[in-house]
């Protein structure tokens, strides 16, 4: 088969689409030809080796665990494990093979069989690929850790980028009032999403207006703990996602979630640093708010799979984050 691989750390430029061996599901897997997978930043982090942090975490000290690159997919199932009970040749799924599957940007790939989903029924293939990861973790901000309901004030910062955009869409699902921050040209994206209230961050203050809110989704990570805490209501709850831009070790990530954690300590406010998980029942909860139209993915681009490389490099430049109206995608 035809995939994207990278056998030691580097730069993104050694990646290459190359011949690679076609893999076999474990008993707890299942096997797909991949119709289109989706993109983010960890891909980045996983094939520069990036933080040197995640080296440290079961990842490949020298190079990827997992050469061939990619999390997220969507497909139509070719063969079975043997304990697989939920799933058979010809369904059509989405879902995540975490950094300890076989790789996703590829012609196959293995993805474990509680990390899957059939595919929502009002949507193509290819945009379910974009649902897993980013889905998950929308899901899991607003409902686990911003416990949002009827009349909650909500604010996501990043509102059109891949994590914000459902967030955005399932806050309203609960009940929420939300503000979405976004660039100027993402206005009228955002308040397509249904966001309540949008902010242009390059205009305009988060603080001039003097409002606060119960619940803020950071999924830029750029602003300050002081900035953010001033912004929620006493009782509120920051929920903060990623963060680039941090040193070479930790990239930021364990500063930010330690932070968050340490500040928390006797205030009434609650920030957590969000590590979501992708879940059969949390992509079985996305799979029913597509099908019931109440959250729709959104495709900022389209890529083949000879030009995956430079869609990640795009990524790694921050060209999506400038530009993203939701994920971009590699289609098969």
């Amino acid at each position: 088969m035809k995939a994207l691989v990278q056998k030691k750390y580097g730069p993104i430029s050694d990646l290459r689409v190359v011949d690679w061996p076609k893999p076999f599901p474990a008993d707890d897997a299942i096997l797909i030809r991949v119709r289109a997978a989706g993109l983010d930043p960890g891909i980045w982090h996983l094939m520069t080796g990036r933080p040197l942090m995640i080296r440290l975490m079961g990842l490949g000290f020298f190079g990827p665990r997992v050469p061939v690159a990619g999390w997220d997919a969507s497909g139509v199932v070719e063969a079975v494990g043997a304990k697989v009970t939920r799933f058979k040749v010809g369904d059509e799924i989405f879902g995540n093979c975490d950094v300890t599957g076989t790789g996703t940007i590829a012609e196959l790939a293995c993805l474990p069989e509680n990390r899957c989903a059939v595919k929502p029924a009002n949507i193509a293939l290819d945009e379910a690929s974009a649902l897993a990861v980013s889905g998950c973790t929308a899901l899991q901000c607003v409902r686990d850790h911003g416990h949002v309901g009827d009349d909650s004030k909500v604010l996501v910062i990043g509102a059109a980028g891949g994590v914000g955009h459902y967030a955005v869409q399932i806050a309203k699902t609960y009940g929420a009032r939300v503000t979405g921050v976004c660039s100027t040209t993402k206005l009228d994206f955002v308040r397509g999403l249904g966001a309540d209230d949008v902010i242009d961050y390059t205009r305009d203050s988060l603080s001039a207006s003097g409002r606060r809110w119960d619940v803020i989704i950071d999924t830029a990570g750029r602003r300050g703990f002081g900035e953010l805490r001033s912004l929620l209501t006493p009782n509120g709850v920051l929920a903060i996602v990623g963060g680039e831009g941090g040193n070479a070790l930790t990239g930021g990530f364990l500063e930010r979630a330690l932070g968050a954690a340490i500040r928390s300590l006797g205030s009434k406010q609650k920030l957590v640093a969000v590590d979501s998980k992708v879940t059969e029942n949390d992509l079985a909860t996305l799979k029913k708010l597509v099908e019931s139209g109440k959250l729709k993915p959104s495709i900022e681009q389209r890529y083949p799979l000879e030009q995956a490389a430079a869609a990640i490099e795009k990524l790694a430049r921050g060209g999506a984050r400038g530009g993203a109206r939701g994920k971009s995608i590699v289609v098969f």
